[in-house]
């Protein structure tokens, strides 16, 4: 049902007039103590470990995070518990008239259910992932206690700007006087922007230490950051490690208002779960689910892979959005691979055959993917292989290796 609702609001355009008018109208202001994060990648896993960290520390914790894997319910959530149905439905049938009077967008929809419903369950503290950019997203509508931008680089063109300073200054945009700032690893291009926001707005700037004693193995991950040593996280990948160390910083800037000990900081990240990111779905075949689908999340994405693949052989199969770069994606992936495939997928804005024209000649391209996966699997019981390209993607193999339709 909850899909059929969504599935109304098409609109697709980047501009808040609309959903500042329809809050103005229906007089909504949201209050909760909340973290927002922004970033090219990595928005949602330090999101996620910042939540599991506050809940072991027996807070009552909001969590908003885009996009949806299966259903629409899972962007929104209080203490891992997803919305119910009814809950959500309730929320949009209580505003549905004005929703539908100002044409609001699915995600300007989805954001609006999200604050409600925080606010009526009183949430202690949320964190909340920008859907795209910052100073126009639709959960840009509150004075928040943090800022984290986790990365930068060239994305949504069209909408964000054509430079990495234009997308940094862009997603700058939710920041808020004397509020504290904290940033990845981000190129100097983007730090200057980020500085010049910082000062105009009098806030307090910080900047990520990088982790040491970095193990990563199939199994998941160990490393030690600051004074914390041996931190346990379930993922292999390198980029993970990272995303734990920028929630571990962002709990201990705001610890005078959350207090939390050590022990919250160890639980919290290792009860973490990413579906779809680098996610070992088998040991035997060794099969990886990765939902990477831009140029820096696959770079990342090839330096995890350079630390565990002992030079084992990885046959990649890859299915992209159309508006995707997909010549860079391709051209950093198959270095790593010792082949490379590409297919498609029942979604309207998958590539079908006619739109990977200019690389058939280099790469094979295959119709049905659950045919695809199934024979490369078989063929290669003893290599690594990779599926990756789209978010979408990967949550619909996963789904069909849960279900039988894919063998591992």
């Amino acid at each position: 049902m909850i899909k059929e609702i969504m599935s109304a609001h098409l609109r697709n355009d980047y501009q808040r007039q609309n959903f500042d008018s329809f809050l103005k109208k229906v007089g909504f202001g949201y209050k909760r103590p909340t973290i927002h994060i922004a970033g090219t990648n990595g928005k949602g896993s330090t999101a996620k470990y910042i939540a599991s960290i506050y809940k072991s520390a027996g807070y009552k914790v909001g969590l908003f995070c885009s996009p949806y894997l299966n259903e629409i319910n899972e962007m929104i959530s209080i203490n891992d518990q997803i919305i119910s149905d009814d809950e959500f439905v309730s929320i949009y049938e209580e505003y549905a008239k004005m929703i539908k009077k100002y044409d609001l967008s699915e995600f300007e929809v989805e954001t609006f259910i999200c604050f409600v419903y925080f606010e009526r369950n009183n949430v202690d503290i949320a964190v909340v992932e920008c859907g795209m950019g910052g100073e126009l997203d639709a959960t840009n509508i509150y004075d928040s206690i943090l800022c984290i931008i986790t990365s930068v680089s060239l994305e949504h063109t069209n909408f964000l700007g054509r430079s990495v300073s234009e997308i940094t200054q862009q997603k700058c945009g939710i920041f808020r006087p004397m509020v504290p700032v904290l940033i990845g690893d981000l190129a100097e291009e983007s730090k200057t922007v980020v500085v010049s926001e910082c000062r105009l707005n009098k806030s307090e700037l910080f900047v990520v230490e990088k982790p040491n004693n970095v193990s990563n193995t199939w199994d998941g991950s160990i490393f030690s950051y600051l004074s914390y040593k041996n931190i346990k996280i379930k993922s292999p990948a390198n980029y993970s490690v990272f995303d734990a160390c920028l929630a571990i910083k962002a709990c201990l800037i705001l610890a005078s208002q959350f207090p939390i000990k050590d022990e919250h900081i160890y639980n919290g990240l290792s009860n973490v779960t990413m579906p779809c990111r680098f996610d070992v779905i088998s040991k035997k075949p060794l099969i990886i689910i990765d939902g990477g689908h831009n140029p820096e999340a696959v770079e990342n994405l090839v330096k995890s892979l350079q630390n565990l693949h002992n030079f084992a052989k990885i046959h990649t199969i890859i299915a992209c959005f159309k508006d995707k770069n997909i010549e860079n994606i391709l051209n950093t992936i198959a270095v790593e691979s010792s082949s490379l495939t590409l297919t498609t997928f029942d979604h309207p804005r998958a590539r079908k055959e006619e739109d990977y024209f200019l690389y058939l000649n280099d790469y094979k391209f295959e119709e049905n993917h659950i045919d695809l996966i199934n024979k490369i699997i078989a063929e290669n019981p003893e290599d690594i292989i990779l599926i990756t390209g789209s978010l979408a993607f990967a949550a619909l193999v996963e789904r069909e290796f849960k279900d039988g339709i894919l063998k591992k």
